[in-house]
């Protein structure tokens, strides 16, 4: 970073320079120089006080505007061997039809390892393991919301909340199945082999925010917390943090604050 910085002021000097030599008769150059100048001296700042837009590492969003099949974001960690977990996550969802896939985790073995997805018609089902559960949620409104899957693998038992409220809650859900370790989180796509081969008719369009991750059931009150933006709870496995996520294809990284922004259509 510091390298960079001595770069470009060293850059900034120069124009500043050529700026001086530069006559009245030669105002098309001036005015280039000054441009690329304003441009140099605006990143310097960037690098100084951080980007415009957001500065905590967890006060961003994730942006895919368009349903296709090549844009995504990809977590840089992955998961170790869990035997039980919660996953929140704000979403803003602009799907005309099913809300696509908000997150997929997949291993080398099984593409499905854990999977949050509503294709087509179908209702919004999370998979464990390429087992099914069916999650009585309502996320079409083109509104934030905040949403919670928590899994054990003892009898399979899983909740869904939606908001701070428990809106679903079963079992037999994969039961006694470990997930697995070292696959890949996808944020917007659902892999049909490990971090690829993904399907247009099953991404999600519209934005998302604050993915965590827990190796335990959070308790209810924890998740209401969350919800209602009284709590900064980070997940213990996986933390939203600009620095571990990636986009591609287009997706894009914005600005976002749960709390203003999250309550707003």
């Amino acid at each position: 970073m510091e390298q960079l910085e001595e770069q470009l002021l060293s850059k900034i000097l120069t124009l500043q320079k050529e700026r001086q030599a530069a006559n009245t008769d030669r105002s098309q150059q001036q005015h280039d120089i000054e441009k690329e100048l304003n441009s140099l001296q605006s990143r310097v700042a960037e690098l100084e006080h951080g980007a415009p837009g957001y500065s905590p590492p967890d006060a961003f969003k994730v942006t895919i505007p368009v349903q296709n099949n090549y844009m995504y974001a990809r977590m840089k960690k992955s998961l170790p061997e869990l035997y039980a977990f919660t996953i929140c996550m704000w979403l803003k969802s602009k799907a005309l039809a099913g809300l696509g896939t908000p997150f997929s985790y997949s291993v080398p073995s099984q593409a499905n390892e854990i999977v949050l997805l509503e294709w087509g018609t179908n209702p919004l089902e999370l998979l464990i393991n390429d087992k099914v559960a069916q999650l009585p949620l309502s996320l079409k409104d083109k509104a934030w919301h905040h949403i919670c899957v928590a899994w054990t693998t003892r009898d399979g038992k899983w909740s869904a909340y939606q908001d701070g409220e428990q809106r679903g809650a079963g079992e037999n859900l994969a039961s006694w199945h470990a997930i697995k370790p070292q696959g890949v989180i996808i944020l917007g796509q659902e892999q049909d082999t490990l971090g690829g081969r993904f399907d247009a008719t099953q991404a999600f369009v519209g934005e998302l925010a604050q993915f965590g991750v827990w190796d335990h059931m959070l308790a209810p009150a924890e998740i209401l917390a969350l919800a209602n933006c009284t709590s900064r709870l980070q997940g213990n496995v996986i933390q939203w943090d600009d620095q571990a996520v990636e986009v591609f294809g287009g997706a894009s990284k914005g600005a976002f604050t749960a709390c203003d922004e999250g309550r707003k259509a």
